[in-house]
């Protein structure tokens, strides 16, 4: 899942180790997730959207899979 959170967290001058310890998380998860190697729990989704004051649409970026008209 594509998403803004190293935008963000650079527009607040925070490192990754900042945002991981003020969410309660490794500073491998926030790389991961700012890489979209992972997904958040929805929990995480929300702090993550709490912190930064946004909906978690405007964090995190949903795109639907294709069908392929089947």
């Amino acid at each position: 899942m594509k998403n803004r959170l190293e935008e963000l967290r650079k527009q607040r001058g925070i490192t990754q180790e900042e945002l991981a310890a003020a969410l309660q998380v490794s500073r491998q998860t926030i790389g991961s997730l700012e890489k979209g190697r992972y997904n958040p729990s929805i929990t995480l989704a929300f702090k993550l959207a709490r912190f930064f004051e946004r909906n978690i649409e405007d964090i995190f970026i949903f795109e639907e899979e294709k069908s392929n008209g089947k």
